[in-house]
């Protein structure tokens, strides 16, 4: 059983969002401990020179970590010319100042909407007791839990969920949370117990086998943690999670987290940044492996294929004139599943914060807050309709038992959440159920039977909201 005093480490939220839970927009150096600045470095080659570790430090660096496999180095300095003495060796691709993501949470204090408060509080005793009709996201990709009767998945079928990490111990993930298998990424911690709430309701949307239930209850979810309590991830932490899940032989990884970055190196030189640089080398290392990489689309109503529109996001969010093109990694990477959020009240609008355009592949549902919540917001997007907010319009998971319940509930052990952090676990989770009925199967070949099978939601054929439709496990076996 976990110890109590991780009760102590969540009073306070990561960072305050103004929508739904998943992806930070923030692009945050990171700084040490002794002030030291924190470096990202590319090297042309993914085989790294024999001797990088030498050249860092004559640059006046510190190697901090290495992921070898993909020829990406995180090192820190507190030499202001670090950077320009280390581009001038040949081998080095890019180089920059490393940046940490945050999850964006909402503010409890600034809710007005008023937390569910009747539904019973789970009896952990009383096999018979269940939230199962409260579940209708998971009701919709499975038929109303009809592809159960089909598939559960099996245990051998193993999805890496790279997040906050997982509550090992939750009745309803016990028995298929692999904890053993589970690692972190995050410096100071020796486990991958979830102390922030994310990483387990992701996990029980897709293999929850209790009193909610996931897409596929017989799959095993393993944690790679990459935030801490209160922290950011850096973008080392989630390439190395990445490529260390491939190096296991998971079958899914789901990634209900990310980032807008620019594609030039901070502004004004050419070519890829070497955050773009890691998070496409890791992708591509983990479907050459064999891994299904599902991702989340993001939460700031943008259409990730209009260059204005994401020119115009940095300038409205952080002052900010980017010239060129941006990109919000790893949703806009080639060989990932981009997942958009689709909402349980309308068959033709996508959730209000969900982005959307050409990169899209398939939507699910990761919920909202309502119609009423919906219309306001679209017609007065920075207007104030807090207290519109139903929140039995969210998706409905597992939450760790050892923290406070979730703001939007009473609940012990179980929160309504939103966004596109909610979503992509139900793809993750059909594409493991895929796995374990075609365990040959390629992760092209996942992902094709995932929009075949799609229900053509929106305009008719592939569209920018929905992509091929919103995924359902129920008609990919079926097929």
């Amino acid at each position: 059983m976990k110890k109590s005093l991780r009760l102590v480490l969540l009073n306070s939220a990561l960072v305050v969002g103004l929508t739904a839970s998943v992806l930070s927009t923030v692009q945050v150096p990171v700084q040490g401990k002794s002030k030291d600045t924190s470096y990202l470095i590319a090297f042309k080659k993914e085989e790294l020179p024999d001797d990088f570790e030498e050249r860092i430090e004559e640059a006046g660096g510190k190697v901090e970590t290495v992921v070898e496999e993909i020829g990406i180095v995180s090192a820190s300095s507190n030499d202001p010319e670090f950077l320009d003495k280390l581009k001038e060796s040949q081998d080095v691709l890019a180089a920059e100042e490393e940046l940490e993501i945050h999850l964006d949470e909402e503010e409890p204090n600034a809710a007005d909407g008023e937390p569910i408060t009747d539904i019973p509080q789970p009896d952990w005793d009383d096999s018979d007791q269940n939230y199962h009709d409260l579940q209708w996201d998971v009701k919709r990709v499975t038929n109303d839990f009809a592809s159960h009767e089909i598939s559960k998945g099996d245990s051998k079928t193993v999805v890496g969920i790279i997040d906050t990490g997982m509550d090992f111990d939750h009745p309803d993930l016990k028995r298929n949370a692999d904890e053993k298998g589970s690692k972190t990424f995050v410096p100071g911690t020796d486990d991958a117990w979830d102390e922030n709430g994310h990483g387990t309701h992701v996990a029980g949307s897709i293999a929850a086998n209790g009193k909610v239930l996931g897409v596929g209850p017989k799959l095993t979810v393993r944690a790679y943690r990459v935030f801490g309590a209160t922290g950011g991830a850096q973008q080392s932490w989630i390439t190395d999670a990445l490529v260390s899940a491939a190096n296991d032989k998971v079958d899914v990884v789901n990634m209900s987290l990310g980032g807008w970055r620019w594609m030039a190196n901070n502004y004004g030189e050419k070519g890829d940044s070497a955050s773009i640089v890691a998070y496409h080398r890791a992708v591509q290392y983990a479907v050459k492996k064999g891994v299904t990489v599902v991702v989340a689309a993001g939460n700031d109503s943008r259409n990730l294929g209009s260059l204005h529109d994401m020119q115009e996001y940095w300038k409205e969010t952080y002052g900010l004139d980017i010239k060129g093109p941006s990109r919000v990694v790893p949703a806009q990477l080639p060989g990932v599943i981009t997942v958009s959020s689709s909402n349980e009240w309308s068959e033709d609008e996508i959730a209000f914060y969900s982005n959307y355009g050409n990169p899209i592949d398939i939507a699910a549902p990761g919920g909202d807050n309502g119609p009423e919540y919906d219309a306001l917001y679209r017609k007065d997007p920075k207007g104030d309709y807090l207290d519109k907010r139903d929140f039995r319009y969210r998706a409905l998971s597992t939450w760790p038992t050892y923290l406070p319940p979730y703001f939007t509930s009473n609940l012990k052990g179980y929160a309504f959440m939103h966004g596109t952090s909610m979503a992509a676990p139900k793809v993750a989770g059909i594409a493991a159920v895929i796995k374990s009925e075609h365990p040959n199967y390629k992760p092209s070949q996942v992902a094709a039977l995932i929009k075949k099978t799609a229900l053509d939601y929106g305009k008719k054929g592939q569209d920018k909201y929905f992509g091929a439709g919103e995924a359902n496990i129920f008609e990919a076996l079926q097929d």
